[in-house]
């Protein structure tokens, strides 16, 4: 059983060694090469987490009074895992980092620029924030003097109906006079 761990470990040796070299050249290939060589990293973890998985089984099936000195050995493997996965997510960041970049645009030096250009933005928000404040105002007085005048024309029509009512009282009470004379006229 020692033996099967023993060719894991060899395995496990030659892996990890694969993958901290191709970490560090990820950040230094061009774009189309870089995304490659992430996935042939990625495949090559899979196969090293597989492979821890196995030497955990064969320590589990060795002898408990053996079994401490390989257990300290998978823990130290274990922690290698973990070191490589953390330099490997740091060269995608990196990676991904400089894909944005390149997308975006950006020389990677711009921070003064991108302050510059985020304070204008800013003082451009601000005063569209203000523009549209002076114009929410705007339409509430509009509002009010829209309402203002509502009322006003109601009063108003309210009048000339009562004007007119009137001026209707003074036709027939008129009519009812010039009848009243035409009748006394003729007695």
């Amino acid at each position: 059983m020692s033996s099967d761990f023993e060719g894991y470990e060899q395995d496990f040796a030659v892996l990890t060694a694969e993958i901290t070299s191709k970490i560090s050249r990820v950040p230094r290939l061009p774009p189309d090469e870089k995304k490659h060589m992430v996935a042939n990293v990625e495949k090559q973890l899979e196969e090293a987490k597989e492979l821890l998985e196995q030497m955990d089984l064969e320590v589990r099936e060795i002898p408990p009074q053996s079994r401490g000195m390989y257990s300290n050995r998978m823990r130290s493997y274990k922690q290698e895992m973990g070191k490589l996965e953390a330099d490997f997510k740091r060269s995608r960041i990196a990676y991904s980092d400089e894909v944005r970049n390149e997308l975006l645009g950006d020389d990677g030096n711009s921070s003064e620029n991108q302050r510059a250009h985020l304070l204008d933005n800013t003082e451009r928000l601000e005063r569209s924030s203000r523009r549209l404040e002076a114009g929410y105002q705007i339409a509430v007085e509009t509002e009010q003097i829209g309402q203002e005048m509502l009322e006003n024309l109601s009063h108003d029509r309210e009048k000339i109906q009562r004007a007119r009512e009137r001026l209707r009282e003074t036709d027939a009470n008129l009519g009812k006079s010039s009848r009243i004379l035409t009748g006394m006229l003729r007695r």
